[in-house]
């Protein structure tokens, strides 16, 4: 009896130890503030080549998926595309149900791809929170009818109350930045069933010598405007800062009444890693931090099919980083796109 005792609590001892050890499971990071916490995302997963269907994407488990948005004139509508300027190249099919997500075609506009996530979503009911990742590849163009307002009310219209925005997560503070720095953020298990809109500027508006208000900066100053309005609720988007610096990069808006509405960052990880970053600086004050291109960050491994230790162990490494979101194109690697752990305390 003696013996079968001390073994018992000898078991016990072990297990105890070992979920002391043991990153926490996905149940286990629910309770967890969404800014508390890492996850996986998959890059440019509107790509055919990275999935046959918008709906495969976000069957796949993945935190975030990303989408390239092209609103020039030369356009009736938001294509998505990534280097087609004039037309759609994608693997969205604009469902109007189920059965439509993977029979109804491809190479559909932005308010298809939103027809898709919103069927998806009705058909998932409390899925993981999802972040929307989109990249405006040649900016706004409010003359044409594209203009922040006007993205607004199409992610409103298409996606409604599935979408956690700017207002919940400023509640009754001044900005984004107080409500942040206070931890407001829901947990994990509040954000079920919601999807969370990042803006980036993209490559083309970034490279236009003759562009001079780039999506972040456009978009906050909407922010900004339509909290001064009280009509914040209306924003459907978190625009991010766009690129790596020391310190805190929001200094780079000379307008710095539009600075407290930036709480996204969003960079390549391997400059986060770099020194001189000091990515606590993100994490003390719980802002959103994607770090893409995570597979280069050394030693470097497979950015689409490393193995999945070796995922894993990069995510372990920048979740201690503060990352909030990795990205990297592992479709192949389901268990690891659903995967979160703990935010700066991983492994």
């Amino acid at each position: 009896m003696a013996k079968l005792l001390r073994a018992t609590l000898a078991a016990g001892a072990a297990a105890a130890l070992a979920l002391v050890a043991t990153p926490a499971r996905a149940a286990d990071t629910d309770s967890l503030p969404y800014s508390a916490t890492t996850g996986v995302g998959v890059h440019n997963s509107y790509d055919k080549a990275a999935f046959p269907y918008f709906a495969d994407a976000l069957d796949s488990g993945a935190g975030m998926l990303e989408l390239d948005v092209w609103t020039n004139v030369f356009g009736a509508s938001w294509r998505v595309s990534h280097e087609n300027p004039l037309g759609n190249n994608n693997n969205c099919a604009n469902a109007a149900d189920v059965s439509q997500l993977r029979s109804n075609g491809q190479n559909r506009d932005l308010g298809g791809c939103l027809s898709d996530i919103r069927v998806w979503h009705d058909a998932n009911p409390g899925h993981r929170p999802v972040v929307l990742k989109i990249e405006m590849k040649d900016g706004f163009q409010g003359q044409a009818g594209r203009g922040p307002a006007a993205l607004d009310a199409l992610l409103s219209a298409k996606l409604g109350d599935a979408l956690f925005r700017p207002a919940d997560l400023a509640g009754d503070r001044a900005d984004l930045d107080q409500a942040s720095q206070a931890g407001a953020w829901p947990t994990r298990a509040q954000l079920a069933g919601k999807f969370i809109v990042e803006l980036i500027p993209g490559t083309v508006e970034e490279q236009n010598p003759f562009d001079s208000l780039w999506t972040d900066r456009e978009y906050a100053t909407h922010l900004r405007d339509l909290k001064a309005a009280g009509r914040l609720r209306e924003a459907a988007a978190f625009p991010a800062v766009h690129g790596v610096a020391a310190g805190d990069p929001r200094t780079r808006y000379t307008d710095a009444s539009i600075r407290p509405w930036f709480v996204f960052f969003d960079g390549d990880a391997s400059a986060f890693v770099a020194n001189g970053i000091d990515t606590a600086w993100y994490g003390q004050r719980h802002y959103f931090v994607l770090m893409t291109d995570a597979h280069n960050v050394a030693p470097a491994i497979d950015g689409t099919n490393p193995t999945e230790q070796q995922a894993r162990d990069r995510l372990t490494l920048l979740a201690r980083r503060d990352a909030s979101l990795i990205s990297a194109d592992w479709r192949s690697l389901p268990s690891v796109l659903s995967s979160v752990v703990p935010r700066g305390t991983a492994g």
